[in-house]
């Protein structure tokens, strides 16, 4: 459903009542449903703010991630693993951005087998004006003040931690 073209009514509320009397406690089932729902619309604001840059939310979050890096260098395995994402998908993602021009893949000098995926200047400037406006919309979170976005946050990250997600307590 486009945004802005809503229902007269919470979807997720009518089928957690649904639940509730057909199968039980409905308030884990509600949440999970909240928080996938939430993530599209928030995939489709960022895809939106990133189209004229021509890259996907994942692409930014590695263009990100070569960006924090003290080289602007970081392996595809470091990138896998920092990014949670399966090898195959760091190729791809690296790919799309090597041929955007925005990042190059070079030999790891401290590893003659390895590739290095490198912001170039043109994936710098790009990282940098992308997260500008992705910070103007506030990552399509406006609707929450920062108290409660850190609460939030807390939450969330409690569900991934009990995940396995992480193991730092940091």
């Amino acid at each position: 459903m486009e945004s802005g073209a809503g229902l007269p009514f919470d979807p997720i509320q009518r089928a957690g009542d649904i639940w509730a009397r057909r199968y039980g406690p409905a308030e884990a089932m509600r949440v999970a449903t909240s928080v996938m729902r939430v993530q599209q619309i928030l995939l489709a604001r960022y895809d939106a703010v990133l189209r004229p840059y021509e890259i996907t939310f994942a692409r930014y979050e590695a263009l990100v991630l070569l960006d924090f890096s003290r080289t602007g260098s970081l392996s595809l395995k470091t990138i896998g693993e920092r990014l949670q994402v399966h090898p195959t998908s760091v190729t791809n993602i690296i790919d799309r951005l090597v041929t955007a021009g925005l990042v190059a893949r070079r030999r790891n000098p401290d590893d003659g087998r390895g590739v290095l995926a490198t912001l170039t200047d043109t994936g710098r400037d790009v990282v940098r004006r992308a997260t500008k406006d992705l910070m103007a919309i506030d990552f399509g979170l406006d609707a929450l003040d920062d108290q409660d976005r850190s609460l939030l946050f807390e939450r969330l990250r409690d569900v991934r931690s009990a995940a396995g997600d992480f193991t730092s307590s940091e």
